[in-house]
Order: C-alpha cells, then structure tokens, then sequence
C-alpha cells in the first residue's frame, strides 16, 4: 500500500489526482487544502494553512503531489510573480514530509508552461524542457530551485510537470477555462444572446493547447511510478493543438445555442453586476448552489482568450519516457461542457 499527499488536494489538479489514486487498491490518500474536504475510504482531508510550517505525522507518506496554488490578485498574466506564499506553501509541506517520512520516494511538482514565457508573449514554438526560462520573476522558478537543492543527497527523488490551461471542474479555482466557458454560455443564453467569441479576432487564429485534468491525473501517476521519471521536467498536455474560432461553433452546439462574429468584450468588467442574474438562474433552472463567485474565474478567461500568439509545447519527452495517453481536446471540451449540463451546474 502506497501512501499520497495530495497537497492542494480540492483544486482543479489536486481533486482529480485523488479521485485516480482512490480508484486504485494500492493507494490511500491525505489531502491537504484550506478547506476541509469529506473523507471517504482510503481518502482523509487535513485543513492546513500551508503558508505556516505545520507538522502533522506524515510518517509513511512514499508520494507527494504538490499542486497548491494562491493567486495574486489583478490580472491573471500577473500571478506567475507572486513568489513568497508559492514558494514557501511548497517548502513548509515537503519539508515536513521528508521530516518525517523515510518512506517517501518522489516528489510531483506542478507548475506550467508559463516556464516559457507564456503569459508574456511569443516564445519559441513547441517549447521544449531543455529551453530556457524567460527572463524575469516567476514563482515556479523559486519552486524548482528550492526543490532541486533541497533534494540533493536525499532518498527520494523529484518530477516536474508542466500543464497547460487545465479543463476541469474545482468551485473557487482560479486555474480552469471550461467553468469560465460554460457559464459564459448559460448567461448569453439566459440573456438572448447569441454565443459570441468574447476575445479578439486575432487570438481566436492563434494556435493553442489545453490539459484535461483527468488527464494530467494520469501522467502524474505515471510520474510517481516510472523509474524514467525521477529528477526530470515533462510537459503535459492532451498532444494536440486547436485554433479556438474553428472551436467555438461546436462549444456552440453543445449548448444548442447559435454562434456570431467574434465580439471582444471584458469577461471581468461584463460579468462585475452579474451574481444576481446567476442567482435567478439557479433557482430557475434548480443548479447546484454555487456561489457566483465560486463558479467561474473571469480574470482567467480574458487571460485565455486574448492571447494573440501560439502556445505550443512539446509532448515528444514524455512519450519517448512511457507517456502514451492523448485527448482529442475538441471532443474533450464538448463532452465536459455537456457534463456540466447533466450535472445541473449549468443549465
């Protein structure tokens, strides 16, 4: 029986790389989030400021999977430069597991492909893990720097993946695009409005790429369990590439709701005034009550939807290394999207 501390455990990674590892007979799991989660078999929440040094009794922990993550507040381009409370979330928890652990054998760190200069501007296309960094502040690079010295000399060993614009559902996360997406159909819809594309015309021909989160739950138990994998940095996304104007008609569809002409808008701005029109909705069409605050991040959708240039990266390291599994990102947003509808988290 292994043991894993999902650190970040309710987020839109962490939840799916617990609901993965609780589906398997040989893992038991230990969230860790600010919020308490509801325990069930084999899987046991603890509510932790990580920012605080803590020493709860990790004492047969073997993985680690960090994917904690605070934003910083304002645009969402920005967070990669909120430094202190990422840096220190990820040294307060390993260092307490490998205090008390020796039965710990990797580490997962997630971080992005925002490594490349992503969120900045054009970069060199499909990035590769040997690239360089981009010039400037970034959180992840505090992380690796921190974890790679902090390993040295030690029993375990480490993995770093680098997702790119997660697609799954964590209420309150601030990290995924299809609640951003879905909800933004819901209320053109409920409005009468047609299901416009809210960036520019020049984003929506930019080439980009996705990570489905159940997904990038595979690869990182692949990670954690591949002798290929230690002390070494995977890109991980679905392995395709799509142009998200020959997208948005099908995300139309699947809301049976007509497309337009590219119409730029402000998603922040548009949607500052409307928590009582979802509120309405919610009893209308009786959703789950989310808070309309919880549901979507819209600072991240405009993030997403203006970038002007191609986001690529390469997938070759993780298959020469054992990872095969890929996601057809078209059929991946529409079956998720109509999940949302069944699931009355949207009508």
């Amino acid at each position: 029986m292994k043991t894993a501390v999902v650190v970040g455990a309710l987020g839109v990674i962490g939840r799916y790389i617990v609901d993965k590892l609780a589906a398997l007979p040989d893992w038991q799991v230990i969230g860790l989030s600010r919020r308490k989660g509801e325990d069930r078999d084999r899987v046991r929440y603890v509510s932790v400021d990580l920012v605080r040094p803590f020493e709860p009794d990790f004492s047969g922990v073997t993985h680690v999977f960090y994917a904690a993550f605070q934003a910083s507040v304002g645009k969402a381009s920005g967070y990669a430069a909120n430094i202190a409370p990422n840096r220190d979330m990820l040294i307060n928890s390993v260092s307490a597991i490998d205090k008390t652990s020796p039965a710990l054998e990797r580490v997962i760190l997630v971080t992005g492909t925002k490594y490349y200069g992503t969120h900045l501007g054009p970069f060199r296309t499909p990035a590769r893990e040997s690239d360089p960094r981009h010039e400037g502040a970034n959180f992840y690079f505090d992380q690796i720097d921190w974890l790679t010295t902090f390993q040295r000399g030690k029993r375990w060993t480490w993995s770093e993946l680098r997702p790119q614009t997660l697609c799954g559902f964590a209420p309150g996360t601030a990290m995924s695009i299809v609640p951003v997406i879905a909800v933004y159909a819901a209320m053109m819809k409920e409005l009468g409005r047609p299901f416009a594309w809210p960036g520019t015309p020049g984003s929506g021909r930019a080439i980009y790429q996705v990570t489905d989160s159940a997904h990038f739950a595979n690869a990182a138990l692949w990670a954690a369990t591949d002798p290929r994998c230690a002390n070494q940095a995977y890109n991980i996304t679905n392995g395709d590439y799509f142009r998200w104007l020959d997208l948005w008609p099908r995300l139309a569809q699947a809301f049976d709701m007509p497309t337009a002409a590219p119409a730029p808008l402000s998603l922040t701005e548009f949607m500052a005034d409307k928590a009582p029109l979802w509120d309405a909705m919610v009893a209308k069409y009786g959703l789950k009550p989310y808070r309309f605050e919880d549901i979507a991040a819209w600072p991240f959708g405009d993030y997403v939807f203006n970038t002007t240039w191609d986001v690529m990266t390469s997938v070759t390291k993780s298959r020469l290394d054992g990872f095969h599994d890929v996601v057809d990102s078209e059929d991946m947003f529409v079956r998720l999207l109509k999940q949302f509808r069944k699931e009355r988290i949207v009508p």
